[in-house]
């Protein structure tokens, strides 16, 4: 076959043609679309036996761009000491305060202990 068959060497399947429809979205408009309004999908599983349930998997799944989960309120990421660098510092100061505090209460204990033993 050759180009000129072809209509100037366009895919019949890209090309607009004289009906003038939409053209087939590539995968880039779609992941775009997506990320940019985002889409939940939701489902469950259970799992019965003689009309009692054993197990219940409740799934959820959100694909959005971080921008857009931001702007619905959804942020968990933030709070995360393995994903956030400022979480994983937080807990840390967090737990570094209140070690320090302890170790502050045990020498005021000890401090009081050896003056009323003078």
């Amino acid at each position: 076959m050759s180009q000129g068959s072809l209509g100037g060497g366009q895919s019949p399947a890209l090309s607009t043609g004289s009906l003038g429809g939409p053209q087939p979205a590539n995968l880039g408009d779609i992941l775009e679309r997506v990320l940019d309004k985002g889409i939940v999908i939701a489902g469950d599983i259970k799992v019965n036996l003689l009309d009692i349930e054993l197990l219940t998997i409740k799934l959820r799944l959100v694909i959005a761009s971080l921008d857009t989960a931001n702007q619905v309120g959804i942020n968990w990421w933030k709070s995360d000491p393995w994903l956030s660098a400022d979480a994983a510092n937080g807990s840390k100061r967090q737990e570094l305060e209140r070690e320090n505090r302890e170790l502050r209460d045990r020498v005021e204990a000890l401090e009081a202990g050896s003056r009323d033993d003078e």
